[in-house]
């Protein structure tokens, strides 16, 4: 028999992880439409505010030890056993599946104020630790970068090891438009003025490695893609398991400090991260976010 918190039930279930790590959300999710992507054999699918009823990190407080002891059954079984909290959150979070936690980057209808950048660092044949010295140097970069600076009110900046690679998160002091994101943080032709694709250049010029702005997966290029940032687009939650395959995950998603990154053993811990060890450390993450 499998053990450890997904499978304090006897069968796989990812909520009583999900449920124990929500209070450290509570403040980088406040407000934010959720998400999750759910495995099954052959395809997955997508639960979210655009295609049911909403659900926030809020909500969690709604989880209790009689609902997860329910969770071995069918829900139509135990339906009237629940509150509509519950329900509507075990169809999210659906038991003896893996499940990935999304939320709405910047809310779930398109052409909403943005209020948080997304850049994920995204690498194909290159390794995770080319990917970590790409998301240090972008780091150094905006910080740097005067006119970017001068455009854009940065409240904080949010590293994110995926369970595979980076994202970096820019939360703003002041929200910005969609036009101000195309002119300037998106990519492609007549993108001249973009940061993106500038960023991209000097990151390859300073080190070495091939990084280019973009969406498509690359062999030859890290890429730096934004184009979660809109609303209507999600990002990967922290603490979300990252999933191989519907039979395994094979990573966690935390916050990393810039110090953890200038290390050069950082990215061999990452990997070796469980729930459990998540948990242990909650407090510590909480404050990186």
């Amino acid at each position: 028999m499998k053990k450890g918190i997904l499978y304090v039930t006897g069968e796989l279930d990812v909520l009583p992880y999900y449920s124990k790590v929500s209070p450290a959300l509570a403040g980088f999710l406040k407000n934010k439409p959720l998400a999750s992507k759910v495995h099954l054999e052959k395809l997955f699918f997508l639960n979210r505010g655009s295609n049911k009823k909403p659900i926030f990190i809020a909500d969690f407080s709604s989880i209790d030890s009689k609902m997860l002891s329910l969770r071995k059954n069918h829900l139509k079984d135990v339906k009237n056993r629940l509150n509509e909290k519950q329900i509507l959150i075990w169809e999210y979070f659906v038991p003896r599946k893996f499940v990935q936690f999304f939320y709405a980057t910047n809310g779930e209808r398109v052409g909403k104020p943005i209020e948080r950048i997304f850049i994920d660092i995204d690498r194909k044949k290159h390794s995770p630790e080319e990917a970590g010295i790409v998301a240090l140097n972008l780091i150094n970069l905006i910080k740097k970068d005067r006119d970017f600076n001068q455009k854009i009110r940065i409240k904080k900046t949010i590293v994110l090891w995926t369970g595979g690679s980076f994202h970096i998160i820019i939360l703003l002091n002041k929200r910005i438009n969609l036009n101000f994101y195309n002119k300037y943080l998106s990519y492609g032709m007549r993108k001249e003025k973009s940061f993106i694709t500038k960023w991209a250049e000097e990151i390859t010029n300073e080190t070495n490695i091939p990084v280019s702005a973009g969406h498509e997966k690359s062999e030859k290029f890290i890429i730096l893609d934004s184009s979660n940032t809109p609303s209507g687009k999600l990002a990967r939650t922290p603490f979300s398991l990252h999933i191989k395959d519907w039979q395994t995950y094979d990573g966690l998603c935390v916050p990393v400090s810039i110090e953890d990154l200038n290390k050069k053993d950082t990215v061999k811990k990452l990997q070796k991260l469980t729930p459990e060890k998540v948990l242990k450390n909650l407090e510590k993450y909480k404050r990186l976010l």
